[in-house]
C-alpha cells in the first residue's frame, strides 16, 4: 500500500468548537473513498476524545490526536499571537508540515494570525515578497480560482504579479488545468481603466515574458461565469468579492424557499423537483460551503485556510482541499516564472536614471 497522506489539523480555531474538527475527518473521507490518509489532530484530547465515538472506523482509526494546553484566540493580534503561539494546536499544526511530519496543514482559525505563524515557522518561498490566499470559486465551466481574497489589504504591482504566478499553478495543481487563461481584475477590460497598480502590474506582467496564459484585464462578472481561470486582485477587493457571492448564494437560496412555499401549486412543484434530485443538486451547487477554503501560496509548505465560521461540512471542504493539494509538487513549479520576474525588476532598476 503507498504511504498516506497526512494533514495536519489545527482543530481549536473557529466559532463552533472542536469537536466539528472530528466530525469534518469523517465527512472528508467519504468524499475521498480512495484516498489512504491520516490526520494529526492538534487540540485538547479532553474536548477531541468524546467526538471519535461519534465517527466511523475508518475515520477514528485515521485521525491521531495530538494534546496542546493552549489555544491562538480569533482575538487575537497576529503580533501577539506569534509571540504566545508556541506550542498552541495552531503552531504545533504548522510545526508538523515544518518537520516533515504532515504534507499540508489545515485551521480555522484566526486568519492572521494563521498567516503570520505560519511565515514564522516556513518562512517565504525566494522570490515571494507576500503569501496569498486563494480560493476556489465554482462556476459554470468548473473553477475560477482568485486570489488574494484576504491575506494582503494593500498590494504592489509586483506582488500582484507573483500572485499570478502562483495562482496559475495552483490552478494547474488542484483543477488539473494544463494552460489556466489568467487576469487582473479591473473595473473595465479597456488598458486605461483602473488604478496605477493595476495599470503596472499588468505592464510588468507583459515585459517579464512570463510563461502564462495572460488575457489582461477582467470584470468582476467573469469571475462566476468562469471566463478566466485564474482572476488575481488584492485581498481587500478580492475578500469583498468572496463575501459577497456568500451573501448572493444565501439571498437566492432564501428567496427560493419563499417562492416554493407561497401557494400550494408552487409546494407540489418543489416536491416534484424534490423527489427527482433537482432541488438537491441545486442546493450542493449553491452551498457557499463549498469555497471554504482558502489556501495561502508563497510558503515553503502548504497550509490551507478553513473559514472560521464552517460547520463540519465547510471545514471536510477544506480537507478535501488539503488531501487534493497533498501530493502536488506545484510550488516547486512556480519557481521559473519567479525567476524571470526578479530578472525584469532588477534590469528595469538598472536602468532607471541615477539622481
Amino acid at each position: 500500500m503507498s504511504q498516506p497522506l497526512i494533514v495536519s489539523v489545527d482543530a481549536m480555531g473557529g466559532d463552533h468548537g472542536p469537536g466539528i474538527a472530528i466530525e469534518a475527518v469523517d465527512i472528508a473521507l467519504k468524499k475521498r473513498p480512495g484516498v489512504n490518509a491520516r490526520f494529526l489532530v492538534h487540540g485538547d484530547e479532553a474536548q477531541l476524545k468524546p467526538f471519535l465515538d461519534k465517527v466511523s472506523d475508518r475515520a477514528r482509526a485515521a485521525i491521531e490526536i495530538r494534546h496542546t494546553d493552549s489555544v491562538v484566540r480569533m482575538t487575537d493580534k497576529p503580533s501577539e499571537a506569534v509571540r504566545r503561539a508556541r506550542g498552541s494546536s495552531m503552531w504545533n499544526a504548522i510545526m508538523a508540515v515544518r518537520d516533515g511530519e504532515a504534507s499540508i496543514a489545515v485551521s480555522c482559525g484566526n486568519t492572521g494570525a494563521l498567516m503570520a505563524i505560519s511565515k514564522v515557522v516556513l518562512r517565504m518561498k525566494k522570490g515571494v515578497h507576500r503569501p496569498a490566499i486563494a480560493a476556489s470559486w465554482p462556476t459554470v465551466r468548473g473553477h475560477t480560482v482568485v486570489l488574494d481574497v484576504g491575506a494582503n489589504v494593500e498590494c504592489g504591482p509586483a506582488q500582484l504579479v507573483e500572485f499570478a504566478i502562483m495562482g496559475e499553478a495552483f490552478h494547474r495543481a488542484v483543477h488539473g488545468s494544463t494552460e489556466p487563461t489568467v487576469g487582473l481584475l479591473n473595473v473595465g477590460q479597456e488598458e486605461l481603466k483602473g488604478n496605477d497598480t493595476v495599470r503596472e502590474a499588468d505592464r510588468l506582467v507583459r515585459a517579464a515574458n512570463l510563461d502564462l496564459n495572460y488575457q489582461g484585464f477582467v470584470e468582476g462578472d467573469d469571475i462566476s461565469l468562469g471566463r478566466t481561470d485564474v482572476v488575481v486582485t488584492d485581498g481587500f477587493s478580492g475578500n469583498i468579492a468572496l463575501k459577497t457571492a456568500e451573501g448572493t448564494a444565501k439571498l437566492v437560496a432564501a428567496w427560493m424557499r419563499e417562492s416554493f412555499t407561497s401557494s400550494m401549486l408552487a409546494k407540489l412543484g418543489a416536491a416534484y423537483m424534490n423527489a427527482v434530485g433537482a432541488l438537491d443538486l441545486l442546493r450542493d451547487r449553491m452551498d457557499p460551503r463549498k469555497i471554504n477554503a482558502g489556501v495561502l501560496l508563497g510558503l515553503n509548505g502548504m497550509v490551507v485556510k478553513s473559514h472560521g465560521g464552517a460547520d463540519e461540512v465547510g471545514f471536510a471542504t477544506a480537507l478535501c482541499t488539503g488531501l487534493d493539494l497533498a501530493p502536488s509538487t506545484f510550488t516547486s513549479e512556480i519557481e521559473k516564472n519567479l525567476a524571470r520576474l526578479a530578472r525584469t525588476e532588477a534590469a528595469e532598476m538598472e536602468a532607471e536614471p541615477q539622481s
